[in-house]
């Protein structure tokens, strides 16, 4: 295992991380996409970014310049990602379900100057509402965009695929690239500091627009480095990415953990299947695997899963939310992967704070979510004071350290609400630290149910119901009530062929739980709203429920 406190990237730059990464290990598997027929090593890999590089000089992309991606999972993503790094550029990474208004404010507030997207994928037509919201673009020459609602857009690139009018084509991108003077391209290789923004990651808010974290070379590649040596990666280790690469898990404790190390990056699919999923570790012989809990959960209750030969398996990363204890033991004894590691932080962190051991006892890696990295410092404090709380009380996470982003885009005020003056980042999560100095989420302020003056976290009640034989997934919210204020509501989702009560749900809960603990109301459900990280969306399980339940006058009771 690595020395994690002499990190060799320390110091460097993404495009010289992957540079030396070819160099150690050129022939090793790098980049894997089964389904596509298509898989390269690191020498290929290195020689694919130094093309695109090129081409974005060639479009005239300047170091510091924005340049978008709006796409799946796919090769071009990721040498996108390494591609911008190599000559200063900062990639913005937008979200594929992302719909025409979200697209525009994202694509004009980080002021991008290109974009590369996919055609379509599922119900999203790309072109389409790029055409939509650039409607100039049809009789725009390549590279001559003058939109009004994207003023700083000049060049589209269409990844898999002709390009419309207005664009130019992925080959088109490669052939321009070879055009730029190796001595031009040399300086602009030299250019980039690990200090400098590389990379530019929009994150929803409870309230307000998505806010865009800018996060340096030094934030991802350090994160990286620690999160690897955690799990005790090295180059024969396979990793099983069914993450999406718009997303920290996917881009940076995927693509840029598996650069640091010379690991195989293996991408089930273009977004996250759970039957292609299981396939790939099996064929692959993956020996890494990660996901949020709803993903482990999909695999492990699919139907062919009791056949499939997952021995190559040894660890990974669950996490993105809550990992329940019990699911945590299904995936370290069901299939087999023993070390898998637990993490926990946000993109603003970029994005692990804290993340357990794979050599830690069983009982800390599905009891906690570890210790803070290397070089991060934690601190629990009371929300309302700021005043540090002492070990075993609740208390909101702060991190402070090579992680914490530069912050959010042209957004000051939102930067100082996140960021003090001291450089503690506010997370919004609850947890405590226990003695030994691993830690326990123990929910979120704006999660947190008020029930007749009574606090209720919302995930012990679900660390409850996640030991039930019959519930397969639960998720827990706050409803209004005209006599507490707030009563508890449990969305269940039953394992396939069982049957339960509502009665039956409070009855087990009870055994467990204080009596204001326990739900008021019980909803069996098939599934749950997501995003397209698989994180469940709990604002809309609560307006579901308003809805059914017949609760909108009580939503406009006033309170002091």
């Amino acid at each position: 295992m690595p020395d994690p406190h002499t990190p060799w990237v320390d110091g460097l730059t993404i495009g010289r991380v992957l540079g030396e990464t070819a160099r150690r290990h050129a022939d090793g598997d790098a980049l894997c996409f089964p389904k596509l027929g298509f898989r390269c090593d690191y020498a290929e890999l290195d020689r694919l970014v130094d093309e695109a590089a090129r081409g974005l000089v060639a479009l005239g992309l300047e170091k510091g310049d924005h340049f978008g991606v709006w796409a799946t999972n796919c090769p071009e993503w990721v040498v996108l990602q390494f591609a911008a790094a190599r000559v200063g550029v900062v990639l913005v990474k937008i979200n594929p379900s992302y719909q025409v208004a979200e697209a525009r404010y994202a694509l004009a507030q980080s002021e991008v100057r290109g974009l590369a997207l996919i055609e379509r994928f599922k119900a999203c037509d790309y072109f389409g509402m790029v055409s939509e919201i650039c409607p100039e673009l049809a009789s725009s020459a390549p590279g001559d965009l003058r939109s009004a609602a994207l003023p700083n857009l000049r060049w589209l690139v269409a990844i898999r695929h002709d390009a419309p009018p207005g664009m130019i084509t992925w080959d088109d991108l490669i052939r321009r690239g070879r055009e730029v003077p190796a001595g031009a391209f040399a300086e602009r290789e030299a250019a980039p500091l690990p200090e400098d923004a590389i990379s530019l990651m929009y994150t929803s808010g409870t309230t307000g627009p998505p806010r865009g974290a800018l996060l340096t070379h030094r934030n991802l590649l350090l994160n990286a480095y620690y999160a690897g040596a955690n799990m005790r990666l090295d180059g024969r280790d396979r990793i099983c990415i069914p993450v999406p690469l718009y997303h920290c898990f996917g881009c940076v404790l995927g693509t840029m953990v598996s650069a640091v190390y010379g690991a195989a990056m293996v991408f089930p699919d273009e977004s996250f299947r759970p039957e292609a999923t299981l396939d790939a570790i099996e064929r692959e012989r993956c020996t890494m695997i990660y996901g949020v809990p709803t993903m482990f959960i999909a695999e492990l209750e699919h139907e062919s899963y009791p056949g499939r030969d997952l021995g190559s398996l040894r660890g990974g990363i669950m996490a993105g939310s809550p990992c329940p204890i019990e699911l945590m033991r299904r995936v370290t004894a069901g299939m087999g992967a023993r070390e898998i590691t637990i993490g926990y932080g946000q993109t603003e962190a970029s994005p692990l704070i804290t993340q357990t051991r794979c050599d830690d006892p069983i009982e800390l890696r599905v009891g906690s979510v570890g210790r803070p990295l290397p070089g991060v410092e934690v601190k629990i404090v009371d929300p309302a004071t700021r005043a540090e709380v002492p070990d075993g009380a609740s208390g909101e996470l702060c991190a402070r350290g090579h992680g914490v982003m530069l912050g959010y885009y042209k957004m000051p005020e939102q930067t100082a609400r996140a960021i003090d003056q001291e450089g503690w980042l506010h997370t919004g999560d609850l947890a405590r630290r226990e003695p030994n100095g691993y830690l326990r989420i123990t929910g979120r302020l704006k999660d947190i149910i008020i029930r007749g003056g009574e606090n209720i976290a919302p995930h012990e009640i679900e660390e409850v119901l996640h030991h039930h034989p019959k519930v397969e997934d639960v998720h827990v919210v706050g409803v209004p009530s005209r006599k507490f204020g707030e009563e508890v509501l449990a969305s269940v989702k039953l394992r396939a062929g069982q049957a339960a009560t509502e009665e039956e749900i409070r009855s087990f809960c009870a055994g467990s739980l204080a009596h204001y603990k326990v739900p008021r109301w019980v909803r069996f459900v098939d599934g749950f709203p997501t995003t397209v990280t698989g994180k469940v969306q709990k604002f809309k399980i609560r307006e579901r429920a308003i809805r059914e339940l017949g609760l909108e006058a009580d939503t406009r009771t006033e309170t002091a």
